[in-house]
C-alpha cells in the first residue's frame, strides 16, 4: 500500500505535484538519472541505459519495498529490447516528477498496486526503442537493411556478423529515437510471463542491498522521538536532565511531533529517551477507549447514512422475505508493522537539502521535508533506498513522516546529518492505522431460498478528513474507501443498499494493504455465506448464481477445481470459500482448517486463483499471493491495537501486537490464470479473501460465526 484509489489520485492531481510526463533522448536521459553504475554512452530515454561493459541498466521509478516493481518494470523493458536477463541491473530513481510520474497519480509515487498496470506500455516502449536504434546503429556500421538485423539476449545479427549492445552503444546514441516504436505480440515475448529470477533477490540474499537503516554518514547523530501518550496530545513541558547524564546523549530538543533525543547511536539516543520526564497537554487528545468508540460506531450504524449505493425497494423486500438474519461486525485498529519501521537520513551541504529514506510518494515526501527547512525544491536531491515493507504505512496524506523527520533535523540546528529512526514501539503507538470499523448487514431469502434483500451500513473513520483530500474523496458524506468492496460487490441481489457514517476521532488512520477491502470483503463475503447456507445453497454454486462478471466467475471456478470443492475433507477438517475484485485484480480462495490448540483457526491449506489480466512474472504474483495470504491471516488471527482507559495504546512491540509464525503459514497452491487483459496489480488482492475464507470454514466446523476480528478475540474463543 501500497494502497491509492481514484479518488486519491485527484488529490494528488490538485496537490501542486504535477509536472508534465517527457521521456528525453540520448545523454539529457543519461544525466537525469543518478547512481553507482558506470557512465552510459547509449540512454535513449529515461529509463533504460546501455554501458560499455554490456550492462542494460533499467530505471524503476516505484518505491520497492518487497511486491516486485523493479523486477517487473525491468522485464517490461528488457523483453522488448532483446536483452538477455543476467544483463539486466536495475536503479532507483531520483525524484523527478517530469520523467517519473505515476500516470494514475501525475507526480511520483506507489500505490494502489498501479506499478506495473500504469507502467506496462510505457516500459515496453522504452525497451522497444533503444531496441530499434541499436539494431539501425547495426545495420548502419554493416552496410544492410535494417529488415535484415535480429537482436536476440543482448547480441545483435546479421548473417556470420554479431554486436553486442555494448559494443554499438555509441554508434546508437548518435541516432534519433523512434516515436511509435514497434511493440512485440505476446507470440514473440521472451521474459513477459515468465518466470525471471527477482533482481533483488541476490542483493537481498547476500547483505549487499542498501536499506535506510544501513545508511551512514560522516559525523552523523542518531535521534529517537517520544509521542504524546494519547493521539492529539502536545508537550507541556519535559525535564532532560537524567536524559542528558545518558552516556552518548548529546541534545534534547522539543520538536512539534514530541521531544527528541539526539545521540552517538541509537541505543543511547533509546536509552535517553527512555530517562526523560515529560508533562502532556491532553486537553485536545482522543481519550476515549476502543470498546467506546466501537459503541459510537455501531450506534451511528443502526442507523441508514449516506447512501452509496442501492437498488430496489430494500425494506420491502426483507419484510416478504421467509427468512432473515442480522449481524454486527467489528474491525479494530491496526498497525502496518513492517519490519524495518520508518526511517530517515537528512543532511545539509551549503544550501542543498539530501534525504536518503524508501520514499513511498518520491517527489511529495522530499518536498514535504524541503519546506519544513526552506530549501526550495530544486536545492533538494532523494537518494530513494529499498524499504523493508509498507503495507501502505510509508506514506501519509499530510507527509507526517517526513515533515518530522526534517523537524528533528531542524530542532538540531543543521550541525551534523541525523538519522531519524522509529522503535517498534513508536510503530505500534504512533498511529497511521488502519480505521476502527462496524458494519452493520441484515439480508433474506424467500421460501426457494434465493437471496431478496441486502441491506449494509458501515461507520468508522475517514483518513480523509480534515486532510487535503477531503473535498475529492468524501463527496455527500461518503468517503469512497470506506464502501469500496462492498459498492460493487459483483453479486446481482434483487435488492440492495449501502449506506454510510463517518465516525471523527483524533486518532491518525491510513490506508492499509488492500485499504476499504481489509473488512468489506470479510462483511461481505461472510454474510453471503451465511446467506446461502439459510437458503439451502452451495457456497460455490450460489456465488457462481449471483455473478455477472466472467473473469470473477473464472478464479472461482479455478480455485474449486483446485480444490476438489465437494470432495471428503479430512476428520476435524472443513472449508470455506471467499472470492474479492480489488484494484481490478480477481483471487478466489478456499481455506482448509481445524481448531487451534489456542481455540482459533489452524489453517492446513489455501488454494488461491488469480486473474490479474497478463501475468508479467507469474513468480511474483504467486509470491505476492501467498505473501497476502500470510499477512491477512496473522492479522485476521491475532493482530488488533486496543485503545485503553484515557486513549493510551496498549500494544508496544510484537509481544502483544502478535504475528503469524512461520509454523503456522499455511501450504499455499496459486493458479494464475492466463490472460491477454491489461495487467493489473498483486500487492494487495491477495489479502482481502483469506479472513473471510477462513471464517466460514471455522463456521462450517464449528457452527460459530466469527464477527469480531481478531480471532484470538474473547467473544470468539
Amino acid at each position: 500500500m501500497n494502497a491509492i484509489t481514484p479518488t486519491r489520485r485527484r488529490f494528488l492531481q490538485t496537490s501542486g505535484l504535477i509536472l508534465g510526463l517527457s521521456l528525453p533522448a540520448g545523454r539529457a536521459a543519461a544525466r537525469a538519472v543518478s547512481g553507482n553504475a558506470p557512465e552510459a554512452p547509449f540512454a535513449p530515454n529515461a529509463f533504460v541505459r546501455v554501458t560499455p561493459e554490456n550492462k542494460v541498466v533499467i530505471v524503476i521509478k516505484n518505491i520497492e519495498f518487497g511486491q516486485g516493481p523493479a523486477t517487473g518494470l525491468a522485464t517490461l523493458a528488457a523483453d522488448e529490447m532483446d536483452a538477455d536477463w543476467p544483463q539486466i541491473a536495475v536503479e532507483m530513481a531520483p525524484a523527478n516528477d517530469a520523467l517519473y510520474a505515476n500516470a494514475a497519480f501525475h507526480t511520483m509515487g506507489t500505490g494502489g498496486s498501479t506499478a506495473i498496470a500504469t507502467a506496462f506500455m510505457q516500459m515496453r516502449e522504452a525497451g522497444a526503442a533503444a531496441r530499434a536504434m541499436l539494431v539501425e546503429a547495426a545495420a548502419k556500421r554493416w552496410g544492410v537493411p535494417v529488415s535484415q538485423v535480429t537482436a536476440s539476449k543482448g547480441v545483435v545479427s546479421h548473417g556470420d556478423r554479431r554486436a553486442t549492445f555494448g559494443e554499438l552503444a555509441n554508434d546508437a546514441a548518435a541516432l534519433t529515437p523512434p516515436e511509435k516504436p514497434v511493440l512485440k505480440t505476446p507470440e514473440q515475448w521472451a521474459l513477459i510471463g515468465t518466470d525471471v529470477p527477482k533482481v533483488d533477490s541476490a542483493i537481498k540474499s547476500d547483505g549487499s542491498v542498501q536499506f535506510t537503516m544501513d545508511v551512514r554518514r560522516p559525523n552523523m547523530v542518531h535521534s529517537a522521538i517520544l509521542h504524546p501518550p494519547a493521539f492529539g496530545g502536545k508537550l507541556a513541558s519535559v525535564d532532560d536532565s537524567a536524559a542528558m547524564a545518558v552516556p552518548g546523549v548529546l541534545a534534547v530538543k522539543p520538536v512539534p511531533q514530541g521531544v527528541a533525543v539526539y545521540a552517538r547511536d541509537t541505543y543511547a539516543a533509546m536509552r535517553g529517551r527512555a530517562a526523560l520526564k515529560v508533562e502532556w497537554d491532553l486537553s485536545a487528545a482522543e481519550r476515549r477507549s476502543s470498546e467506546e468508540l466501537f459503541r459510537v460506531c455501531a450506534t451511528a450504524a443502526a442507523e441508514p447514512g449516506a447512501e452509496a449505493e442501492a437498488n430496489g425497494d430494500v425494506a420491502s423486500a426483507l419484510a416478504g422475505a421467509a427468512k432473515t438474519i442480522e449481524a454486527t461486525y467489528y474491525f479494530p485498529y491496526l498497525a502496518h508493522a513492517p519490519m524495518e519501521p520508518l526511517d530517515a537520513v537528512i543532511e545539509m551541504n551549503g544550501d542543498s537539502m539530501e534525504m536518503w529514506m524508501g520514499a513511498q510518494m518520491q517527489v511529495a515526501q522530499l518536498s514535504a521535508a524541503a519546506k519544513v527547512l526552506g530549501v526550495p525544491p530544486e536545492k533538494a536531491v532523494l537518494h530513494q533506498q529499498y524499504a523493508g515493507g509498507s503495507f501502505g504505512r510509508r506514506v501519509e496524506p499530510t507527509m507526517a513522516f517526513p515533515v518530522e523527520a526534517a523537524s528533528v533535523f531542524k530542532a538540531y540546528g543543521g550541525r551534523a546529518p541525523v538519522k531519524h529512526v522509529w522503535t517498534r514501539e513508536n510503530d505500534l503507538t504512533g498511529g497511521y492505522y488502519r480505521p476502527i470499523m462496524v458494519h452493520r448487514l441484515r439480508g433474506g431469502v424467500d421460501a426457494a431460498g434465493r437471496i431478496v434483500g441486502w441491506d449494509q451500513v458501515i461507520a468508522g473513520q475517514s483518513f480523509a478528513r480534515g486532510t487535503p483530500m477531503e473535498p475529492m474523496m468524501i463527496q455527500d458524506g461518503i468517503d469512497t474507501t470506506m464502501v469500496e468492496g462492498a459498492k460493487e460487490s459483483g453479486y446481482a441481489f434483487p435488492a440492495h443498499r449501502l449506506g454510510t457514517h463517518i465516525v471523527d476521532s483524533p486518532v491518525p488512520t491510513l490506508w492499509w494493504r488492500s485499504v476499504g477491502s481489509t473488512h468489506t470483503a470479510y462483511s461481505v463475503e461472510t454474510f453471503l455465506d451465511r446467506l446461502l447456507e439459510l437458503g439451502g445453497v452451495d457456497p460455490v454454486a450460489g456465488r457462481l448464481a449471483l455473478m455477472e462478471e466472467d473473469r470473477r466467475k473464472g478464479v472461482l471456478t479455478r480455485v474449486a477445481e483446485l480444490a476438489d470443492w465437494g470432495s471428503a475433507v479430512p476428520e476435524g477438517r472443513a472449508r470455506g470459500v471467499a472470492v474479492h475484485k480489488s484494484f481490478g485484480t480477481y483471487v478466489a480462495q478456499i481455506a482448509e482448517v481445524s481448531r487451534g490448540a489456542d481455540g482459533v483457526p489452524r489453517v492446513h491449506k489455501v488454494w488461491c486463483a488469480v486473474d490479474c489480466g497478463v501475468p508479467v512474472n507469474p513468480n511474483v504474483i504467486r509470491a505476492q499471493m501467498e505473501g497476502g495470504i500470510g499477512y491477512g491471516l496473522g492479522h485476521a488471527l491475532y493482530s488488533e491495537l486496543v485503545l485503553g482507559d484515557g486513549g493510551v495504546v496498549q500494544q508496544h512491540n510484537f509481544d502483544t501486537y502478535r504475528s503469524l509464525r512461520i509454523g503456522e503459514m499455511p501450504e499455499v497452491e496459486v493458479a494464475v490464470i492466463a490472460s491477454r487483459e491489461d495487467p493489473t496489480g498483486v500487492g494487495e488482492p491477495g489479502l482481502p479473501p483469506i479472513a473471510p475464507a477462513v471464517a466460514n470454514a471455522w463456521r462450517k466446523l464449528t457452527g460459530k460465526a466469527v464477527d469480531r476480528l481478531p480471532f484470538i478475540h474473547g467473544d470468539n474463543v
